[in-house]
């Protein structure tokens, strides 16, 4: 089965072009599918307006959702003039990360994209807290739009975890790289590359044991990601020249392969750890996502389940 077939696009309210959308309907006209551009908004003066009545209120949350839904129209204006299946939702809610993971379980989309935007000075791309939240709680992948044109003959890289002895994290690096290759296929036959960062020799131990030879641990930690590697290249048939195992940091390691090969985005998985396991052990991923300057296509382990309720009260 094609994935990709019910698409939900968050729309930014703060600007007129959405790269999401474009996005969105690049991927559309390859997949076929359909699409929906979604956008939840909030005024908490209309709440604090005591001079209103109820009704009043509920009429001015009407009047403001129904010129969203007019002006969303406009946006997307030329697309379904050419036929795109684009369906336009805006609704009142409070918490826009809360509204769009609701919108993905009950209407059953499998890709959220929405826009992120560039920063000025280091040229990294910059997220927000809704983005932090969909990244970590979003049950479907989350695409991440660079709001800069796709760049010419773009690849795909994966960053893969092969140092982890959990099981999850084996079967995650198959998944990832399936839907890379499924997608670079269906989409746009562009190449697509695996990436690996293993760690360097603790310095304590270098310190601590007299007799300890860091070149020797280091060629045994590269042996072991390099096995790791193959296996899961030969695994998809990828050649060895797609494949690219780094000493370093993933932070530091993913970030400059993907400048190097002037990739379009880069696909990772999210265990999407929250609470207090995230504010003090962090996630591998989010240290490398905040280090990139391209797309990003974020995709979580079979089995997740999102910790936010579809079935609580709206706010």
């Amino acid at each position: 089965m094609i994935k990709y077939q019910n698409i939900l696009v968050a729309i930014d309210p703060m600007q007129d072009d959405q790269p999401a959308l474009r996005r969105a309907v690049y991927l559309n006209q390859r997949l076929g599918g359909k699409i929906k551009a979604f956008l939840p908004i909030y005024d908490f003066s209309y709440e604090m307006t005591t001079l209103l009545s109820p009704n009043e209120r509920i009429s001015m949350r009407k009047d403001a959702i129904s010129q969203r839904t007019e002006w969303i129209r406009e946006q997307a204006s030329a697309y379904l003039a050419a036929g795109v299946d684009i369906d336009i939702k805006v609704m009142w809610h409070n918490r826009p990360y809360e509204a769009i993971i609701r919108e993905v379980m009950e209407a059953g989309h499998d890709l959220v994209l929405k826009m992120t935007h560039q920063h000025d000075r280091l040229q990294a791309v910059m997220f927000t807290p809704t983005d932090w939240h969909l990244l970590r709680k979003c049950p479907c992948p989350v695409w991440m739009v660079k709001d800069q044109p796709w760049p010419e003959s773009a690849k795909a890289l994966v960053a893969v975890n092969l140092s982890s002895e959990e099981p999850y994290h084996h079967e995650l690096n198959k998944k990832l790289v399936w839907e890379t290759t499924e997608l670079a296929r269906l989409v746009n036959h562009t190449e697509v590359h695996l990436v690996n960062a293993y760690p360097v020799t603790p310095i304590n131990i270098a310190i601590e044991l007299p007799d300890f030879d860091p070149s020797v641990y280091n060629d045994a930690i590269r042996r072991q990601h390099l096995i790791g590697m193959k296996a899961l290249r030969q695994h998809f048939s990828i050649d060895e020249k797609m494949t690219h195992v780094e000493k370093g940091l993933p932070e530091e390691v993913i970030p400059n392969i993907a400048e190097h090969l002037n990739v379009g985005v880069v696909v990772l998985g999210t265990i999407g750890r929250t609470g207090i396991s995230a504010a003090f052990l962090g996630n591998t991923a989010e240290q490398v996502i905040d280090h990139l300057r391209c797309d990003l296509l974020a995709i979580k382990p079979d089995g997740f389940v999102s910790p936010v309720d579809p079935n609580s009260d709206e706010d």
